[in-house]
This record gives C-alpha cells, structure tokens and sequence, in this order.
C-alpha cells in the first residue's frame, strides 16, 4: 500500500484515502478494526433498510475512532485524537446487535 509522503494519506488504484491515524493505542484502534471489519459485513448482508442504516453507522464511528473520517487527526492534538477513538469505541461497544457478535469457542469460527 502506497502512502503520500506526508503519511496521511493511501493511495489506491490512483485514489487517496484519509489514512489511519498512526499515533493511536494499538489495542484501540485493533477493537476498532474489529467492528470496522464487522459493520461493512453487516451492510452488505442487511435485510432491512433500517438494518442497513445502522450498519452504516457503526462503520462512520469506526472510522471516525480511526481518524479515517471527520475532522483529521493531524489537525487535533495527540490527546484528543485518542480521546475520540477510546469514545467512538465505547460507543460502538455499547451497540451491541449482529454487527457486534464476536466468534466463541466452538462456533467453527
């Protein structure tokens, strides 16, 4: 994966993409790859219209917490950028719901 030379962007297919903050705590921004990679699951199997929506935005705060969208990290002190990935986590947790199941013991996961 290409990176701009200032870092805060990928490039890919000739496209760039806000990057990942690289300063956020790795257990952190792991749980947030976590429901990332879960909420983009739930929009492509949702039912619902409104199931939809709400996997939608759980991937908005995923990618908030990693700084990929709203205002950019490199703009906001090291403090609060950590500050909102630990608060878009929470609140991601606190949502629970099928974008939220995680594999147990014996699933076959």
């Amino acid at each position: 994966m290409e990176r701009t030379e200032d870092g805060r962007y990928i490039v890919v297919d000739g496209r760039r993409w806000r990057a990942t903050d690289p300063d956020l705590e790795e257990p952190v921004a792991a749980q947030l790859r976590s429901h990332l990679g879960r909420a983009r699951s739930a929009v492509r199997t949702a039912e619902t219209e409104s199931s939809r929506r709400a996997a939608r935005d759980r991937v908005q705060l995923a990618k908030e917490g990693l700084g990929e969208r709203g205002e950019a990290w490199w703009e906001l002190t090291l403090t609060a950028r950590r500050e909102r990935a630990r608060d878009r986590l929470a609140t991601l947790e606190g949502l629970g719901g099928p974008a939220d199941r995680r594999p147990r013991k014996g699933d076959g996961a």
